[in-house]
């Protein structure tokens, strides 16, 4: 598979929507995950990444503003034990409740499907990384209509172990712009992943389009101690 330009990807595509990246660190050290949002509504674009507990979640940036937070509040990232959890939607809950009580992560999809936002059918993406004793892996999960058609759900799950330094993969809710809006298509897109968090941050957070980023996730975890380091970065301050 040839190896992306993430940042290409990003400048090129106007309305990727939400997107997550899992990979691992060029020098091999550090297991990667990174997580943005994106809105075309003023209900989507008025919210925040907020710390909760090791994980994170969105709230409304004005409260007075919200409209219907049945789709927009949720926990993007939880972690369980030595496993990290990340999705585009509450079912990062149904992922965590499930692998607690040792189903696996696409055991713990089957109880869901894309999102009931006719007739866009917002996929749902959801990615698990795993770290125990030294050894990385994860997998990336999307749930989509079949082609717009509403009565049937297509589960794709991709899984990548003995990940390769400075390798990752990339998927997101939307092939681009559009009414309605086109799901993604195929194999999670391979990734360039880079040492440097702040630099991964920078250049993620540029490259989303101007008018429609909201709030950018991205987090290093050490592969040997499980210590992490966190950046998040919002439009609205």
């Amino acid at each position: 598979m040839e190896m992306l330009s993430i940042e290409k990807e990003l400048k090129e595509n106007s309305y990727p929507g939400r997107g997550i990246v899992i990979g691992r660190s060029a020098d091999g050290t550090k297991a990667v995950t990174a997580y943005f949002i994106m809105g075309r509504s003023e209900n989507s674009r008025n919210r925040v990444f907020v710390e909760d507990g090791e994980g994170i979640r969105t709230q409304a940036f004005d409260p007075s503003k919200l409209t219907d937070p049945s789709l927009i509040i949720y926990a993007p990232v939880r972690v369980l034990g030595n496993k990290t959890i990340v999705t585009n939607g509450d079912q990062t809950d149904t992922i965590y409740e499930g692998m607690d009580r040792q189903m696996t992560f696409e055991q713990s999809l089957r109880s869901r499907e894309f999102e009931p936002d006719g007739p866009n059918y917002t996929p749902r993406i959801s990615g698990i990384m795993h770290i125990e004793n030294g050894k990385y892996s994860y997998a990336m999960s999307i749930l989509k209509s079949n082609n717009g058609n509403p009565q049937a759900c297509n589960r794709y799950t991709f899984a990548y172990e003995n990940c390769v330094p400075g390798e990752g993969h990339f998927i997101h809710t939307y092939k681009c712009d559009g009414n309605p809006l086109p799901s993604f298509e195929g194999e999670p897109k391979l990734v360039a992943i880079p040492d440097d968090i702040e630099a991964f941050t920078q250049m993620l957070w540029s490259s989303l389009n101007e008018d429609n980023k909201v709030s950018l996730f991205v987090r290093y975890i050490d592969i040997a101690t499980g210590k992490y380091e966190t950046k998040i970065v919002n439009k609205n301050k």
